[in-house]
C-alpha cells in the first residue's frame, strides 16, 4: 500500500506488496509473541544434512544488488536492440525484486523474443563488459543521443540537472544514467536472473501518450536466491485471492456494474460480518463509539476539506440535486470533523473516540485496479480521536494496543513500523509538530516496538507512523496508519473551551487498522491461502450422509450446530464417500463429519479435521462443546487430539 495522495491522511487503495523477501531494514521488524501465519512454505535449501534459509533482500536494502539490477537493466536494453535495431529506449529503473525497462518497437514482443532476449543477455555478460562513468556536457549529450535517433532520451535530458553523466557499456552501448552499477558484467551472475514478462507501459505514465512494451526482469546473486524467488512467485499464484475469491464463492467483480465494484456473495458476506462484528466489539471494548455518515456532500465541504485542491484527480464528478451539486465521499474524515463541530465541547470531553466502517468511493484508472487490493468502491475502518496535546502519548499507546489485538487475531503477527516526520513544506507551529512528534515516539517506546525513522517523510498536516504487516511467505503489506493532523481542525475552525475558560484547537489523529476492509480481506485470504480458520470460515462443518437411512439423523445434528452458532451444512449430492471428502477439501472446510450407520446408532460423528487430521469417532455433544469453544475463542481449530496413532 502507498502513502495517501490526499491532504487527507485516510489510507490509500494500493494494490501490491512492498516486497516478495524478508530480510526488513535493520530494526524496523517488530515481532509479536505467537505462532507464525499458517501455511508459510520454508524458503529452505539442503546444505548437506541441515537446511539453511533463503534470504531475499529487497533492492533498497542491498547496495550489492542495486548494482546487480541497475546494471542488469542496461544489458537487457542492449540485447533487445542487439536483436530489434528499430527499438527505441526510454527508461531502465530496478524494482525492489528485479528491473524493468521500457521500450517503444514497432511489433509486439513475445514469448519467444523474451528467450532470445535472454539468450543475448547472457552472451553480454560473458564478454566481460566493463561499465564506465562518463560526465558529458549537454551539447556532446544532445549530439549522441540525436545521432542515435533516440528522442525519448532527448526528453530526458531535457529534465535532468548538471552534471550529466552517462555509463557505457563496453564500445558498443550507452545510456544516460545516475548510476550506480557494477564495474564489468563478470560480476552479474548468468544464472541468476530471468526475464519474467512484458506489460503495457504508457511513457511518463501519461495515457494520452506513446504506448510502451515494458519488459520486467529480476536478479539475485545466486542461483539458490532464484530458486527461492520463483517458489515464492509460483506460491504467491497458488494464493491469489482473485482465483481463491471464485473457487470459494466468495465475491466477484461484474463487468456489467462496473470496474472495482466489489459484490459479496453470501459466504464471503458472512465472512465480512464476522470480521465487522469483531471490529466493532473491540472498539467499544477500548472506549470508541460508532458513527454512521452519508455517502455524498454538497461541494462545498470538499473545498472546505481541501480534497478539490488535492484529491480531485481521484474523485468522481459531481451530481447535480435540486440546484446543488453533491459529490461522493473519497474520505470520512470531514463527515467525522462535521460530528465533531456540531457542538461545542469542553476539555472534559476529550479525548474523543469515533469510529466508522465507511464506504468511500475514489478513481482508479482502468489499469490499476486488482481484484479485492485496488477497487473504487471500498469500507475503510476509520477512526479519529480528539484530544488534548497532552493525551496524544496515552492515545497513540491505546492505538498501537489496538492494532496489535486486532491484526494478531488475524494470525498478523510481524510488523514493520515506519515513523515519519515533519516535511520542509507543512503547516503548524514548531512547538505543536515537536509535541505531537514525541507523542509518537513516547507511545512506540513505551509499546516496546523496533520502528525506523523517515525524516521528512510526515505529510504536510502532521507527523505518522505507518505499520505493514508480513504474511505467510514473507510479503510485506502496508495496513495501519495513525496520523496526527493539524490542518482539517484549522480548516473547519474546530474548538473546545480549556480549563481557563480559553478556546483551544484539538488535537486530531486519524487511526485506520484494516486501512480497506476489502483489500485486507484480500491479503487475509492470502495469508492463509483460502484455507480460513475454523472461528472465521464461511462453512464451518459439513456433513456428509453415507446413506439416504442416515439423513434424518444428520438433519437433526444440522439443527443442534445451528442453535450452537456453528456454520454446518450437508451434503445433499449423494455421491460416493470418497467424492464428498473430496469436495469438502477442495472448498477448503475446515471439518468434514462423516455420519454413517454406526454413528447414528451411536450418537457420533467420524471428523476430519483440515488443522488436526483424522480425529475419528466424536460424540455429538463434544462436537458441539468443541465447536462453541472454538467460535467464542475465535480459535484455528477445534482442539480436539486425534484418535489415529503418533
Amino acid at each position: 500500500m502507498t502513502a495517501s495522495r490526499s491532504a487527507d491522511p485516510a489510507l490509500s487503495n494500493g494494490a501490491a506488496p512492498t516486497s516478495t523477501g524478508t530480510a526488513p531494514v535493520e530494526g524496523s521488524k517488530s515481532a509479536v509473541p505467537g505462532a507464525a501465519a499458517p501455511g508459510a512454505p520454508a524458503p529452505l535449501v539442503a546444505s548437506g544434512e541441515a537446511t539453511v534459509a533463503i534470504s531475499l533482500p529487497k533492492t533498497s536494502e542491498s547496495p550489492q544488488l542495486l548494482r546487480i539490477r541497475h546494471s542488469m537493466s542496461h544489458v537487457l536494453a542492449m540485447a533487445v536492440q542487439k536483436l530489434f535495431p528499430k527499438a527505441q529506449v526510454t527508461i531502465g529503473p530496478w524494482t525492489e525484486s528485479g528491473f524493468y525497462y521500457d521500450f517503444d518497437n514497432p511489433e509486439p514482443f513475445t514469448e519467444a523474443d523474451l528467450k532470445a532476449i535472454k539468450k543475448e543477455m547472457g552472451k553480454i555478460i560473458g564478454r566481460r563488459l566493463p561499465l564506465q562513468r562518463l560526465e558529458v556536457s549537454r551539447a556532446e549529450a544532445e549530439a549522441r543521443i540525436s545521432a542515435q535517433n533516440e528522442p525519448y532520451k532527448l526528453e530526458i535530458l531535457a529534465g535532468i540537472q548538471e552534471p550529466i553523466s552517462l555509463y557505457t557499456l563496453g564500445d558498443d552501448w550507452w545510456d544516460l544514467c545516475a548510476g550506480p552499477h557494477v564495474a564489468n558484467t563478470s560480476d552479474l551472475n548468468p544464472k541468476a536472473f530471468e526475464l519474467e514478462s512484458v506489460a503495457g507501459a504508457y511513457w511518463r505514465g501519461d495515457e494520452k501518450r506513446a504506448q510502451l512494451q515494458r519488459i520486467y526482469g529480476t536478479a539475485w546473486e545466486t542461483a539458490e536466491q532464484l530458486a527461492e524467488y520463483k517458489r515464492r512467485k509460483e506460491e504467491a499464484l497458488r494464493r491469489d485471492h482473485r482465483r481463491l475469491g471464485t473457487d470459494l464463492n466468495l465475491f466477484s467483480i461484474e463487468d456489467e456494474a462496473g470496474a472495482g465494484l466489489v459484490f459479496w456473495h453470501p459466504r464471503g458476506a458472512r465472512m465480512r460480518l464476522l470480521i465487522e462484528d469483531f471490529w466493532r466489539s473491540a472498539h467499544f471494548a477500548d472506549g470508541y463509539e460508532l458513527l454512521y455518515t452519508p455517502h455524498v456532500a454538497d461541494i462545498s465541504l470538499w473545498k472546505t476539506s481541501g480534497h478539490l485542491d488535492f484529491y480531485a484527480e481521484s474523485m468522481f464528478g459531481p451530481m447535480q440535486v435540486d440546484e446543488r451539486q453533491y459529490q461522493l465521499k473519497p474520505m470520512n474524515c470531514p463527515f467525522h470533523v462535521l460530528t465533531y463541530a456540531s457542538t461545542l465541547r469542553s476539555y472534559r470531553e476529550l479525548p474523543i473516540r469515533w469510529a466508522e466502517l465507511g464506504t468511500v468511493y475514489r478513481y482508479e484508472r482502468p489499469g490499476v485496479m486488482h481484484g479485492l487490493m485496488r477497487v473504487r468502491g471500498f469500507t475503510q475502518d476509520d477512526a479519529h480521536v480528539f484530544c488534548l496535546p497532552e493525551q496524544i502519548g496515552d492515545e497513540i499507546l491505546r492505538i498501537l494496543d489496538l492494532t496489535e489485538t486486532i491484526l494478531s487475531t488475524f494470525d498478523f503477527k510481524t510488523y514493520e513500523i515506519n515513523l515519519s516526520t515533519r516535511p520542509e513544506k507543512s503547516i503548524g507551529d514548531d512547538a505543536v509538530w515537536e509535541l505531537a512528534t514525541l507523542g509518537l515516539i513516547e507511545a512506540l517506546d513505551r509499546k516496546g516496538w523496533a520502528y525506523k525513522v523517515d525524516e521528512g517523510g510526515g505529510a504536510f498536516y502532521g507527523p505518522k507512523i505507518d505499520l505493514k504487516i508480513e504474511d505467510a511467505i514473507g510479503r510485506m503489506w502496508q495496513c495501519s496508519t495513525i496520523q496526527l493532523d493539524f490542518n482539517l481542525p484549522e480548516r473547519f475552525n474546530l474548538e473546545y473551551v480549556a480549563a481557563d475558560g480559553s478556546r483551544q484547537r484539538p488535537i486530531m489523529i486519524h487511526r485506520a487498522i484494516f486501512g480497506s476492509l476489502e483489500r485486507f480481506f484480500g491479503i487475509m485470504t492470502e495469508n492463509y491461502a483460502g484455507d480460513f480458520p475454523f472461528w472465521l470460515a464461511a462453512e464451518q462443518v459439513r456433513l456428509l450422509p453415507v446413506t439416504d437411512e442416515v439423513r434424518p439423523y444428520a438433519e437433526g445434528l444440522l439443527a443442534q450446530l445451528k442453535a450452537a452458532g456453528v456454520r454446518a451444512a450437508i451434503d445433499h449430492s449423494g455421491d460416493r464417500l470418497g467424492k464428498l471428502i473430496r469436495n469438502g477439501e477442495q472448498q477448503k472446510i475446515p471439518v468434514l463429519a462423516v455420519i454413517g450407520a454406526q454413528e447414528a446408532e451411536n450418537g457420533s460423528v467420524s471428523l476430519r479435521s483440515r488443522r488436526d487430521g483424522d480425529l475419528g469417532a466424536v460424540a455429538i455433544e463434544t462436537l458441539l462443546a468443541a465447536a462453541t469453544q472454538a467460535n467464542r475463542e475465535r480459535a484455528p481449530g477445534l482442539g480436539l487430539a486425534s484418535s489415529q496413532p503418533a
